[in-house]
């Protein structure tokens, strides 16, 4: 939750530092900064994952079933995105696909779309997974009670390997650690391919 406020605070500076013109605009639109970012973003992924061999090891011992969790998050958010698009006509489907194919992963999936798609699109990415992992980390209690025990990791989209692991550990219990980072290693894994594909059509 302590990550997500920090997040906000940063956004909101950056539109006061924006509105109020603060920093020089072509420091930060005609440059690629956005861009050295994402690379730094991506190698401390990389770090992180290639850091615990024994989380790799402790896939194996996952239930066949479950595997199909990712597959089932990744499918059902994209089909909550496709209805979205046919309540906000004045976007495109491919635009909210690639908004709901962030999967909570704001930091990645908001500078893709910013390169993509423009600024605006990028801050509504940003907004929307921000909300989902802001969500998941307040509603996992009342996801487990009415749901299930995979009800929260389902929700927390990419974020159960790290940010929402500890009330999704807390709610559903100390079983499910290892299928909540399978899970957020998996739909992780698919976000750049995924924003990608629909930014690109």
């Amino acid at each position: 939750m302590k990550g997500s406020l920090v997040i906000i605070s940063f956004f909101i500076l950056g539109t006061l530092c924006g509105m109020y013109k603060v920093i020089p605009m072509d420091v930060v639109i005609d440059s690629k900064i956005s861009l050295y970012a994402l690379g730094a973003l991506m190698f401390s992924v990389g770090i992180s994952v290639g850091n615990d061999p024994q989380t790799l090891k402790n896939f194996r011992s996952l239930n066949p079933r479950l595997l199909f969790l990712p597959v089932m998050t990744i499918l059902g958010t994209l089909a909550g995105s496709a209805v979205v698009s046919l309540i906000l006509t004045h976007r495109s489907l491919t635009d909210c696909l690639a908004v709901g194919s962030g999967f909570g992963y704001y930091s990645l999936s908001s500078i893709f779309i910013t390169e993509y798609k423009g600024a605006e699109l990028g801050t509504i990415a940003l907004l929307a997974n921000i909300s989902r992992e802001i969500l998941t980390l307040i509603a996992a209690p009342l996801l487990v009670r009415w749901f299930g025990n995979l009800a929260p990791i389902s929700a927390g989209g990419a974020t159960t390997m790290d940010t929402t692991l500890p009330i999704i550990t807390r709610t559903a219990g100390q079983q499910f650690i290892i299928v909540s980072i399978f899970h957020g290693f998996v739909v992780d894994f698919s976000v750049p391919f995924l924003v990608t594909l629909f930014c690109s059509l």
